[in-house]
């Protein structure tokens, strides 16, 4: 008996679509249906009460004093109020409008997750391992994991030339990789973080030689999207024995290469200032004010392809796209081998466009680009940038450019992976999807 495999995923992903259409208009017609007008008019309240949070986040941004306070009282006030509104109005209306809503988003996104475009795999390279491998480590990065996980014990044990970094010394990493690669050196790697494993890797790839990144950073941006385990860094190290290759891209801005990302206004303004490492939170507050209104910080121009930003507060060029349209994966890049950049760039110019960035689906305030080059000018002759949350002050105009896998990475054979991103819910797929039946609904293999 042959089973016709096809048809009947098809056949599930169809019936999850109408139910995730089902569930989705149920959760609208519940609240309504059970206070009629007064339904409505509170999903008016609900948006306009949104709005007015978004707009007080800005004011809390952008004001001093008294005024400031009021604003952060209403930031946590208003979506506070509305919850309890629709706690007291709906009663059980809003409970089975929430499940339903949670149907909806689950069936939808199963509907869509057929599909498989947004499976993507990066190939990988069976390579034999490193005969004589180097190693930078910051002993000081992510609050000491080199030394709490003994990353230059294990390392040792495999066969690896450690050095650790001096944190009273101000070393060159970039000679330290260049002199360690004239003595023989055919793997170098990094433990720390994004800003440190960017210079090492910038000096593997010019020399052609495997990079090992290891995640003993705070927030190890690159490893995660590397799929590497960032709670147990010494599991990088079995990449060393029992590891693959993989080819990934290389971001410069000037002649500073990224991992990550740079970033070009109010940001970078920010880590410019020596007290931030000691009081992020309150150093943000001080300087934002006059960073976002203009009064201070460089005017900038960014052009990427044909796109041109006008003095946007921030522009964040990232190595390969950041993905959008899904908050639990916000920050996250689906693949970094595609050989482009991303641009996120974000000009507010007052609290309604703060409240659109919420509330509309492409607020005017955004501007979301993949492109292959980025130029981002002041009206100065430098520009500061934060690199891979590094602070630095660049000559103006910055070139930033993508090397397409100018980059190989290697990494343990055995690791977590990246992880799969979610579909974003498109309702007029879900309805074609939900439509098709019987020999339309998925070709036929037998």
């Amino acid at each position: 008996m042959v089973i016709d495999v096809s048809r009947r995923a098809y056949r599930r992903q169809r019936w999850a679509a109408r139910v995730a259409l089902a569930a989705a208009a149920l959760a609208v017609l519940v609240p309504l249906g059970y206070d009629g007008l007064a339904g409505v008019l509170l999903l008016v309240c609900g948006a306009a009460g949104l709005a007015v949070a978004s707009a007080a986040a800005w004011w809390t941004l952008t004001l001093r004093g008294p005024l400031r306070w009021a604003a952060g009282v209403l930031v946590l006030a208003v979506p506070a109020a509305i919850v309890a509104l629709f706690a007291a109005t709906l009663l059980w209306a809003l409970p089975v409008s929430l499940a339903l809503w949670g149907v909806a988003v689950w069936s939808g996104r199963y509907a869509l997750r057929g599909t498989g475009s947004h499976r993507v795999r990066s190939k990988e390279y069976r390579t034999p391992p490193p005969q004589r491998p180097f190693l930078i480590m910051n002993p000081r990065s992510g609050g000491g994991k080199v030394d709490r996980f003994g990353l230059k014990e294990k390392a040792e044990r495999l066969g690896a030339r450690v050095v650790l970094l001096d944190p009273d010394d101000q070393q060159d990493i970039t000679a330290l990789a260049r002199a360690a690669v004239a003595e023989g050196a055919d793997l170098l790697g990094a433990a720390g973080g994004d800003g440190t494993q960017a210079l090492v890797a910038a000096v593997a790839a010019e020399h052609g030689i495997p990079f090992l990144v290891i995640s003993a950073g705070t927030r190890n941006h690159f490893a995660l999207d590397l799929g590497l385990d960032r709670d147990d860094p010494g599991a990088c190290l079995d990449a060393l024995s029992d590891g693959v290759e993989l080819r990934v891209d290389l971001g410069f801005a000037g002649d500073r290469p990224f991992v990550n990302n740079a970033s070009f206004g109010a940001y970078a303004a920010i880590v410019q200032s020596p007290s931030y490492r000691g009081d992020k939170i309150g150093t943000s507050l001080e300087l934002l004010p006059d960073l976002l209104t203009g009064q201070q910080g460089a005017r900038l121009t960014a052009k990427a392809g044909d796109t041109t930003l006008d003095s946007p507060q921030a522009v964040l060029v990232s190595n390969n796209p950041y993905r959008t349209g899904d908050p639990f994966g916000f920050g996250r890049r689906d693949r970094l081998d595609t050989g482009a950049l991303g641009v996120l760039g974000v000009r507010v110019d007052g609290a309604a466009d703060a409240a659109a960035l919420l509330l509309d689906p492409e607020p005017a305030a955004l501007t979301v680009l993949t492109v292959r080059e980025v130029v981002v000018e002041a009206d100065g002759p430098e520009v500061q940038v934060g690199l891979d949350g590094e602070a630095l002050v660049l000559p103006s105009p910055v070139h930033c450019r993508i090397a397409p896998g100018a980059l190989t990475v290697r990494v343990p054979r055995k690791r977590p992976g990246v992880m799969q991103r979610q579909p974003r819910l498109d309702w007029r797929r879900l309805r074609k999807l939900a439509a098709t039946v019987g020999r339309t609904a998925a070709p036929r293999r037998m």
